[in-house]
């Protein structure tokens, strides 16, 4: 087993032949004997993260409504892995802990309880944050044999990556942060 991977980025390579990941970035939550999950992180959805919050009931009052709406009605969900699509999922910098918080890494931390999308409703809650529906998994051995079979680089996830870069530059920076640039990959990498 390939260890230390929780809090990591895996970007898919060019040899992925799986069409729901191609040129992903998937940060690794959980890792172990009996298999992987993780968020993709560059891929959104068309609802935003206020319509989420308005569908739930937390911006019922029209001053929360307007609130949430202006702050939140150009913040896109992310569509974060083809797995349970309507479980949500919320990716945050600030080290509060909610009902169901857990560290991924130093300045990642993963909710998944109710009382943090209520506190976003009513404007509180964390500056930095994505909002996820879905998750990527992995069986027991799946995720090291597709690194065997060259379908994933690994690379380092920080708050700069997560939260300030567009996603259609995360794959390249944190590709850049390993070394590696897009024009060196091919999908023959590992074949003789």
């Amino acid at each position: 087993m390939i260890e230390d991977m929780v809090g990591k980025v895996l970007l898919a390579t060019p040899s992925m032949q799986d069409p729901l990941f191609k040129d992903s970035v998937v940060l690794l939550c959980h890792h172990d004997d009996e298999g992987s999950m993780g968020l993709v992180l560059n891929q959104v959805q068309g609802i935003s993260v206020f319509d989420i919050l308005d569908d739930m009931g937390l911006c019922d009052d029209p001053l929360s409504n307007g609130k949430a709406q202006m702050k939140f009605g150009e913040q896109w969900v992310y569509e974060a892995g083809p797995v349970d699509t309507y479980r949500g999922f919320v990716l945050h910098a600030d080290n509060t802990i909610y009902d169901s918080t857990m560290c991924i890494h130093d300045d990642l931390y993963l909710t998944t309880s109710k009382d943090i999308l209520e506190e976003l409703a009513q404007g509180k809650g964390p500056e930095q944050f994505l909002l996820l529906l879905g998750y990527s998994g992995w069986s027991a051995g799946q995720l090291e044999q597709e690194l065997m079979e060259n379908d994933w680089m690994i690379g380092q996830a920080t708050p700069a990556l997560v939260f300030d870069t567009p996603i259609e530059d995360k794959w390249a920076l944190a590709a850049r942060g390993i070394g590696v640039e897009r024009a060196q990959l091919t999908n023959q990498i590992g074949h003789a």
